[in-house]
């Protein structure tokens, strides 16, 4: 049910927003671009990365992802997240992909090293460069994922130049391989493109109940120390790195430059010291939205000044630069304020569910026998059934042909009934009755299915009343319910039956005892044996048509105790379904409600407020145009009583089906994000209240939230560090009101470069700030654990594979 109402939840805010989106247009990427993932730790940031492009890139197809990792991390189920979305390729243990755009390899002989090693991140080196095939198969994986690339040529506007992010954690040992990889992957490139525009994305973790907190910091400080080298003006790089499938091998050299375009620094808590809720899986957004800024297709063909300065990333490399041509790092925050179209849709489908239980749970002006009538539990009722049970009272005539006794009239003149017909007929006339009658009636009643009938019965009667529903059954067949109540009438009923019987019983006693000659029937002077025959003629249709009169009350009564046992067996059944209604409610809203929670707090506003009004509007409006019991015909949800049949999960697909095909596409969804967050904010004032949130002020608070929440994703030493460099983009549809007011805003008071990227996008904004020009010293990060590395250092601990001295000092 949750991964349901998940995947419902995901495939609408898909619908509107994204690749699929009804009310935006997708992004496009100009260049083609490929991810290189280095080390077992940065595992978990690919498949979310992987999700982002796909949401918001209609050419993402194209983008190719690349993950050196060890056997030792794939023992640890490393795999196990791409597995069922992507497939398994094992017909290469060396290379393996997993899809057409993600290509994991590994190094072969890495779970033979122990992690507790003094000198963990050099056995990692020396394992690469020893292993026999592991130079040989990075080429090889290297090469597939520019074959690939070029597979998809089609989707790029150009094909020149190529955009290659390497992203790694600090504290994986795989760290010391990264000028490796990034210069052969830049190589290998190269053959197929004019230019490579190589950026590095380094994750921090700075939490500090991790495991093993102390030695993964020092491993951290370790590689940003290596980093530091790399990012000079005049690093030089030359090992032999490309190899044919010969064995001979190529130098690849790099000389006199920083290595990497740009680094970005990256950590799991912001700027004021919040940890952030998805941990290091909150950076993938950033990571798509900075590839979108320096790689984005422009689909707007001129730049206007009112929207801001243009991204250049040149300029921002200048600007990030000392006097002294030293290149500081970047981080980044961003902050989107959208629809919340995954809450709206699960809170849609509550307040959807909500409305057919309403309906059938509604009050119905019944009375105590129109309730009975229902189950066929009414005397008529009852009656009829009976009547369909007994035989016909024709075959009482045939006792008129019964063979008697020699007697005449005058010899039973005197005589009681009872002695009359044991002198006429003796036990003939019992043996007739109880062979013709009673053992049929037996018979049919020990056949009759009681639980079928009654369902039966509820069933016809249910498609004849749609708007009964199982809250009424389960409250009719109570045994517990207040006197006056259904249970109660209808054991009145067989209580009158019963008093009715035991009366007829009585009359047959006394009819039994009274005389022949007191009974009124046609009798005629002098005429023996005719009157003998007029007597039995009033036997048979005083005496067994009471007879047949007490059968039919005995059945009748027999019947209801079936009855009223069926009741509650009933009852427990239609309880049992209200129990699950009950529960399918519960379970939607509070998947409402969670999802409302995580949620911005003033994004979210109301949302469940809103709702409920739109959405019982719109199911009144189309119960209005097409009938009042519109919801619960075959195309909807069906008759209620069949509703639980197919089970919990088919009646909760059916109802998505429902709000997908006739709720989510009505006008009041169509709304652009600024329309429906702000009668969404009002939905809980009265009218002349004058508190109502004007337009401004909405403006006013989604300004400050997407300012607060794109906040730097990097502790500082000093958050105005004598470096220090911002620019911040929106992203959003530039005709829109909000996006006006936003370039608009604080202009000047402004001390950062502020841009805008046009999108047409009806479901909300988004907000990237860059912040630029801070170097190893000013981290957090670097200070807490500098102590560490000299610390492990001193204890003949080995981090790198070049002497220390000749690596940049530690300031």
């Amino acid at each position: 049910m949750k991964k349901l109402l998940e995947q419902y939840a995901a495939d609408y805010a898909a619908a509107q927003e994204g690749v699929n989106g009804k009310q935006d247009d997708p992004s496009s990427i100009h260049y083609p671009a490929v991810y290189v993932f280095i080390g077992d730790r940065i595992e978990e940031a690919i498949e979310p990365l992987i999700r982002n492009h796909d949401q918001k890139w209609d050419n993402s197809a194209g983008v190719m992802y690349f993950h050196l990792t060890s056997d030792v991390g794939v023992a640890a189920g490393n795999k196990a997240a791409f597995s069922p979305a992507y497939g398994m390729d094992t017909a290469n243990p060396i290379i393996e992909p997993l899809s057409d755009r993600l290509t994991r390899y590994e190094l072969p002989s890495l779970n033979q090293q122990d992690e507790r090693s003094k000198a963990l991140r050099p056995d990692v080196y020396q394992s690469f460069y020893e292993g026999t095939s592991s130079i040989l198969g990075l080429n090889q994986a290297l090469r597939k994922v520019s074959q690939q690339i070029a597979n998809y040529g089609r989707l790029y506007s150009s094909f020149d130049r190529i955009h290659v992010s390497v992203i790694t954690d600090a504290q994986d040992p795989f760290t010391i391989l990264v000028p490796e990889i990034t210069l052969l992957a830049g190589a290998i490139f190269g053959q197929s493109f004019k230019s490579v525009q190589t950026d590095l994305y380094v994750y921090v973790n700075e939490r500090e109940d991790l495991p093993n907190y102390d030695y993964n910091r020092a491993l951290g400080v370790a590689f940003l120390r290596e980093l530091e080298d790399m990012q000079r003006a005049d690093y030089s790089f030359a090992k032999p790195l490309l190899q044919t499938e010969e064995g001979i091998s190529i130098p690849v050299k790099h000389q006199d430059a920083p290595l990497f375009d740009l680094v970005y620094v990256l950590s799991d808590k912001n700027e004021r010291g919040i940890t952030l809720p998805g941990g290091i899986r909150d950076n993938d957004e950033i990571i798509c939205q900075i590839s979108l800024l320096k790689n984005r297709q422009k689909k707007d063909q001129v730049h206007t000044p009112q929207w801001g300065e243009a991204y250049n990333n040149n300029a921002f490399k200048n600007n990030i630069r000392t006097e002294t041509g030293r290149q500081g790092y970047v981080s980044a925050g961003f902050a989107k304020v959208k629809r919340p179209s995954e809450s709206i849709a699960l809170t849609v489908l509550y307040h959807f569910y909500r409305q057919l239980i309403l309906r059938l749970n509604g009050s119905i002006d019944w009375g105590r026998n129109e309730k009975l009538q229902f189950f066929g539990l009414d005397a008529a009722g009852l009656a009829e059934q009976v009547a369909t049970i007994l035989p016909p009272v024709s075959k009482l005539e045939d006792m008129h042909g019964m063979m008697t006794h020699a007697s005449s009239f005058q010899a039973v003149k005197n005589l009681t009934l009872r002695e009359a017909e044991m002198a006429l007929f003796g036990e003939g006339g019992e043996l007739y009755f109880r062979d013709n009658y009673v053992l049929g009636t037996e018979r049919h009643l020990a056949a009759l299915r009681v639980d079928e009938q009654m369902e039966s019965t509820v069933d016809r009667s249910m498609q004849q009343y749609p708007r009964v529903g199982f809250f009424h059954l389960a409250e009719w067949t109570d045994d517990t319910a207040e006197p006056g109540s259904l249970r109660e009438v209808f054991r009145a009923l067989i209580r009158e039956h019963s008093a009715q019987l035991d009366t007829a019983k009585a009359d047959l006693s006394l009819l039994y005892q009274e005389r022949v000659q007191d009974q009124n029937f046609k009798r005629v002077p002098m005429m023996d044996k005719l009157n003998l025959r007029s007597f039995i003629h009033y036997l048979i249709d005083k005496v067994y048509a009471l007879k047949l009169y007490i059968l039919r009350m005995e059945s009748e009564l027999t019947l209801a105790r079936r009855y009223e046992q069926a009741l509650d067996r009933l009852h427990v059944k239609y309880r049992e379904h209200t129990r699950q209604l009950e529960q399918v409610e519960d379970d939607l809203r509070s998947s409402a409600l969670q999802s409302i929670r995580l949620a911005d707090k003033y994004i979210g506003q109301n949302v469940f407020e809103y709702y409920e009004r739109i959405t019982a509007e719109i199911m009144l409006d189309l119960e209005a145009r097409r009938g009042p019991d519109l919801f619960f015909e075959e195309r909807y949800i069906g008759s209620p009583v069949h509703m639980l049949d197919p089970g919990v999960k088919a009646l909760t697909e059916r109802m998505i089906e429902v709000v997908r095909r006739d709720i989510l596409p009505a006008a009041p969804f169509s709304q652009t994000f600024e329309e429906e967050l702000l009668r969404r904010s009002n939905v809980t004032i009265e009218y002349a209240n004058k508190q109502v949130l004007s337009k401004d002020e909405m403006f006013k608070q989604l300004y400050r939230t997407l300012e607060e929440h794109s906040s730097i994703h990097l502790r500082l030493f000093d958050y105005t560090q004598e470096h220090r460099y911002e620019e911040k983009y929106f992203f959003g549809d530039a005709k829109s009101e909000f996006m006006t007011y936003a370039l608009d805003a604080d202009q000047s008071s402004r001390i950062y470069k502020l841009g805008m990227v046009h999108e047409n996008r009806r479901s909300g904004v988004e907000k990237l700030s860059l912040m630029g020009g801070f170097h190893l010293e000013d981290l957090l990060f670097y200070r807490n654990g500098r102590v560490m590395y000299e610390t492990y250092m001193a204890n003949d601990y080995v981090f790198h594979v070049v002497d220390s001295d000749q690596l940049p000092m530690l300031r």
